[in-house]
């Protein structure tokens, strides 16, 4: 596994744990991916979030959440939109509705790392990390 785009380490891990449903799942931690994990947590995709600290590494362990008793991942897309060889920047009326508003857009703006409602409620644009669905 590449180490070059975290984020995008992050998400697969994300995406390749919930289509094996698994309960939880442990990755390397930085500021921004535990940032983008807790705002997926406040938006009902997963349900945990604990960050902690192994020796001299972060890792975070996320608690995978699933609808239908179990069968189906609250999480049914995610996709890398900016990649370190594409960046993909908006301004804030640009901004996409996932799905129509069903989904989330996270983007990494000024004011932080939010949501795409949060980024439009704060009139700030940003780099569009990822769409969740």
């Amino acid at each position: 596994m590449s180490r070059y785009d975290f984020i995008g380490d992050f998400l697969t891990s994300i995406r390749n744990a919930s289509k094996a449903h698994k309960e939880k799942l442990t990755a390397p931690a930085s500021v921004i991916t535990v940032r983008i994990a807790e705002l997926l947590k406040k938006e009902g995709f997963i349900e945990n979030v604990k960050p902690f600290n192994d020796g001299n590494k972060n890792f975070v362990r996320i608690h995978l959440k699933y609808l239908s008793g179990g069968k189906k991942a609250a999480i049914q897309g995610l996709k890398r939109v900016s990649t370190p060889g594409l960046r993909r920047y908006v301004g804030y009326e640009e901004i996409p509705k996932v799905l129509g508003g069903f989904g989330i857009a996270i983007l990494s703006t000024p004011k932080g790392v939010l949501t795409g409602r949060q980024a439009r409620e704060a009139k700030a644009g940003g780099e569009i990390l990822c769409t969740v669905w």
